[in-house]
């Protein structure tokens, strides 16, 4: 099966237009199979995008002591360096650097007083205050799509196009830039930018640069190559989504290889819902007679176990 056909390309248009129902039946076919797809005419600007890349892309050449300066204090935001997550099952850390940023609330709020996982400011380094502007907009600009793609998910699954908006009031959204340094030499057989596995909340967007090296397994257990397409995301879903729907979407194993030579920068926004939404098969229009697999979870309870699963050391 080619990646042409195993990985569709979806017009967004139409959902940015109000008909997420013609969007929802494609997205369907997609997730319900490999889990991902392209999407196009995503809404986010090319210049935009560029920005944030050429930002970020600075910002990672810079001197280890200035990147380290915005190592993660709190909330999992900021600078993390090679060999900070490792994925279950993996031999090896992932050979990647990134810098993760989420919704932005000040010291006060309550659910940072009260000491909520994932919560509280972000953090940026000095003097690079057109590297947080790129990325600030990009993170608005990347949760719009994700409020457009859940309409459309929403109508795939039978249910009314604005089921998740009660959900996403105060979302656990996390934009990552993400560089792959090349792979070193010694290392080419035994070693992943990132390690196979699965994402952990709902949905995930993902634009790549011309590099390559996404993979997708195949239905056969294959690696299928996700290419870059000028114009267009990547859209995967998560374990919270696969759980939601019952098992009617899939969230698939991926991974990502840069054995290119040369350096890889993507961005990743992983658009999941508030701490406490809870995630339960009930809510989402089953057919009658077909049993819940999956307990009902809290979607915060959930993602932050996958994240301390893999940091390294291991975060409070």
């Amino acid at each position: 099966m080619s990646e042409a056909a195993y990985l569709p390309i979806i017009d967004l248009g139409p959902a940015r237009g109000g008909d997420y129902a013609a969007t929802g039946a494609l997205i369907s076919d997609a997730f319900s199979t490999s889990g991902f797809c392209y999407i196009r005419n995503h809404g986010i600007p090319e210049e935009l995008i560029r920005c944030a890349h050429d930002e970020a892309l600075d910002f990672f050449h810079a001197p280890m002591e200035e990147k380290l300066a915005c190592k993660p204090k709190e909330a999992v935001r900021g600078f993390n360096a090679l060999n900070r997550t490792t994925m279950y099952g993996a031999e090896n850390p992932d050979y990647k650097e990134f810098y993760q940023i989420g919704l932005e609330l000040p010291a006060d709020d309550p659910v940072v007083l009260a000491g909520q996982p994932l919560r509280g400011p972000n953090q940026w380094p000095a003097d690079r205050r057109a590297f947080r502007e790129a990325m600030e907009a990009y993170f608005e600009a990347a949760g719009i799509c994700g409020q457009h793609l859940l309409r459309a998910v929403a109508c795939s699954l039978g249910i009314a196009p604005d089921f998740f908006v009660s959900k996403y009031v105060r979302p656990l959204q996390r934009t990552q830039a993400i560089w792959y340094p090349p792979h070193p030499p010694e290392r080419e057989k035994d070693q992943f930018g990132v390690a196979p596995h699965t994402d952990y909340g709902c949905i995930t967007l993902l634009w790549q640069d011309g590099t390559g090296g996404l993979d997708v397994q195949g239905v056969d257990g294959q690696w299928v190559p996700a290419p870059p397409i000028p114009g267009t995301l990547v859209i995967n879903i998560g374990d919270l989504l696969c759980r939601w729907s019952n098992r009617r979407y899939n969230s698939n194993m991926h991974r990502v290889t840069n054995r290119s030579g040369r350096e890889r920068l993507s961005i990743a926004t992983f658009y999941d819902p508030d701490y406490d939404a809870m995630v339960d098969p009930r809510d989402l229009n089953l057919p009658e007679g077909v049993e819940t697999l999956f307990p009902p979870v809290s979607a915060g309870d959930y993602i932050i176990g996958r994240i301390r699963d893999s940091q390294k050391p291991k975060i409070a």
